[in-house]
C-alpha cells in the first residue's frame, strides 16, 4: 500500500498506509484525521477538503477541473499548491505524497 503524509492544521505529522483506489480525502478519513469536513462526501460541491499539496508531487497529479478551480477561488486561503482531496485519487504513483491541511474557512 502507498503512503501517505499528512500535516494537519497544529503541524502533527500522520504517516499512514491508504488504499489504492481511494481519493485523498477519503484515505484521510480513514486514517482517522478528523480535521476535513468533507461536507459533500467527495461530490466536488464544496471547498471543505482543501489541502495543500506538496510541490515535489503538483506535476503527478491528474490536472484540476473547472468545477474545482471554481470552489477553490472560494476559498480565502487559496495557494498556488491548493486542491480538493476529494479530487485526487491517490494510488501507488503517488506513494509518499505529502499533503497540508488548509486553514478551516
Amino acid at each position: 500500500m502507498p503512503d501517505l503524509t499528512i500535516v494537519a492544521r497544529d503541524g502533527t505529522e500522520h504517516v499512514v498506509e491508504a488504499d489504492d483506489g481511494l481519493s485523498v480525502m477519503e484515505a484521510i478519513r480513514d486514517a482517522g484525521v478528523d480535521e476535513l469536513m468533507a461536507i459533500c462526501g467527495g461530490c466536488c460541491s464544496c471547498a471543505t477538503c482543501h489541502v495543500y499539496v506538496d510541490d515535489a508531487f503538483a506535476d503527478r497529479l491528474p490536472s484540476m477541473s473547472e468545477d474545482e478551480d471554481e470552489l477553490l477561488d472560494s476559498a480565502s486561503r487559496r495557494r498556488p499548491q491548493s486542491r480538493l482531496s476529494c479530487q485526487i485519487p491517490f494510488d501507488d504513483s503517488l506513494d509518499g505524497l505529502r499533503i497540508t491541511i488548509a486553514p478551516e474557512e
